[in-house]
């Protein structure tokens, strides 16, 4: 009877980030999975994402206006953010760069998997981190990066933004209040 090779446990460590310890490698069968997922939130959340191999050449982070991906003369509010050499994160904060980034209709399609919640939640401006055809994040309260698009495309698109705000606090003036920021964030 022929014996089947036996598998290799399958490798899996904490991140690259000082503040956890790592727990090595770790087998699927592991007995005490649950003291090493204690170990490494410290006792806290732990939030896992699969690995996604195309994230090591960075994500791209396009920007939505009202649930719409911002552009303006054919220029998208858009950059790819590629991560420093050794780094998993393509992060700005984690010293990641800027690089221009060509939006593909397979670009455009991904926001329209959020595009309802985020019209229905009143979300106004925000940045979504793109890898392949995959949301890494929203972002809600700080979506950085129209700077880096002024220098990449050489458009500014914060008077865009400026200038739609504006529009929004008229439109509350002119209707006394009667719109909700939940409705004046989506017009």
């Amino acid at each position: 009877m022929a014996h089947a090779a036996a598998e290799a446990p399958r490798k899996r460590t904490s991140t690259d980030r000082p503040s956890f310890p790592d727990p090595g490698p770790v087998d699927d069968k592991e007995a005490n999975l649950n003291q090493i997922f204690e170990a490494v939130s410290g006792e806290g959340y732990l939030i896992a994402q699969g690995y996604l191999p195309d994230a090591t050449a960075g994500d791209i982070r396009l920007f939505l206006m009202n649930g719409r991906p911002l552009q303006r003369d054919g220029a998208y509010a858009a950059f790819r953010r590629v991560p420093a050499k050794g780094e998993v994160r393509s992060n700005m904060s984690a010293a990641g760069s800027a690089a221009a980034v060509e939006v593909t209709p397979q670009i455009l399609a991904v926001p329209e998997m959020v595009r309802p919640k985020l019209v229905e939640d009143g979300m106004f401006l925000v940045g979504l981190d793109i890898v392949g055809d995959k949301i890494l994040e929203i972002n809600v309260f700080t979506p950085g990066g129209l700077p880096d698009i002024a220098q990449l495309h050489g458009v500014d698109l914060a008077p865009d933004v400026i200038s739609a705000l504006e529009q929004k606090v008229e439109m509350k003036r002119n209707y006394a209040g009667k719109l909700s920021n939940r409705t004046l964030a989506t017009l």
